[in-house]
């Protein structure tokens, strides 16, 4: 099976691999992988909150939403040297990638310099960076571009026609307005989706269609297992299905094959199996650390022995940024 179109892929051609038997799957996928990837290879990635709580957006899954009664307490911007300071223990633990995220709508220009400067603290410490701020104008993601940004995170989160059920404070077309002033600006896209909130498998088809068919391609794409938060609406969600989550890993490498797939959010509910099934799926990237923006995340410790076990390497900086240019100079 091959694209439908030399755009894209179909939502039947999605629809048939995630449907077929797992072990064919998983094989096509590992050959796509090991065509792009060093198959024994994970980068890590870790994520911080920079700013937390009291987002006015209605987002069914996140417990820093206003709107839901959760454990998470509003915290103000991080001060710069905590930022340096999160930056500097994460590159000493094997880190090559520091995500900040802050939980605004949409920042305001003021705001943005203030994160700017975050990740300029980041950026002295030589690891690769990424940030989530919500929506951004075309002249805010040049303005990130300028400041050297590698990687701008705003995820899809579902498929078109299960959105509203999620969300209900900005729409699909807003977030793929955001994706294209980040792709015009030149800024690598971070793009991908949470499982296990209620969708159908087709529903499921047509996420990963909408991000394979993004131009360009995403060059990150996070794949997160919901976090099932109380006070939040979907906290009584049924969990997907193990092997379900691992089919759309598959499916994610096979159609966007030049991009990091992220075991990112809901990796403290899988067991080591699970988890190995995904990085034989064509997994490559984890987000690494033992919290994440505000929910628990596998031990480092637990995460290094795991991948010890698997035989697989942490990518280190120098391969990141060999890869980034590698990117670069295939785009340009």
């Amino acid at each position: 099976m091959t694209p439908a179109n030399d755009i894209g892929w179909s939502f039947a051609a999605i629809a048939d691999l995630l449907a077929s038997p797992l072990s064919d799957l998983i094989y096509r996928a590992q050959r796509v992988h090991r065509d792009k990837f060093d198959p024994n290879s994970v980068q890590l990635s870790t994520l911080a909150s920079i700013k937390t709580g009291a987002c006015p957006e209605d987002c069914a899954y996140c417990p820093q939403s206003v709107r839901f009664q959760t454990h998470v307490e509003p915290e103000k911007l991080m001060p710069v040297e905590e930022v340096r300071a999160a930056a500097g223990r994460a590159r000493a633990a094997g880190a090559t990638r520091f995500c900040m995220g802050a939980a605004w709508r949409a920042p305001s220009d003021a705001n943005l310099e203030r994160v700017i400067e975050r990740l300029e603290a980041v950026q002295a410490e030589g690891l690769e960076t990424c940030i989530t701020l919500g929506m951004l104008t075309a002249r805010q993601a040049e303005r990130l571009a300028e400041a050297g940004l590698d990687y701008y995170n705003h995820n899809l989160d579902t498929s078109p026609a299960h959105y509203e059920r999620i969300i209900t404070t900005r729409t699909y077309d807003d977030r793929l307005e955001t994706l294209a002033n980040v792709a015009e600006a030149g800024l690598k896209v971070c793009c991908g989706g949470i499982l296990g909130m209620g969708e159908t498998a087709n529903e499921r088809a047509e996420l990963i269609r909408q991000l394979a068919t993004l131009e360009p391609q995403p060059e990150s794409v996070p794949i997160n297992n919901l976090i099932r938060v109380p006070g939040t609406p979907l906290a009584d969600a049924e969990p997907i299905d193990p092997f379900d989550f691992v089919r759309v890993i598959a499916v994610a490498r096979i159609t966007m094959p030049g991009a990091y797939v992220r075991l990112s959010a809901g990796r403290d509910d899988m067991n080591d199996a699970t988890q190995a099934l995904c990085f034989l799926a064509g997994a490559n990237s984890i987000f690494y650390g033992d919290s994440l923006l505000t929910t628990d995340n596998p031990s480092h410790r637990a995460d290094l022995a795991l991948l010890d076990r698997l035989g697989i390497e942490p990518e280190t900086q120098v391969d990141a940024r060999a890869k980034t240019n590698e990117v670069d100079a295939h785009v340009s």
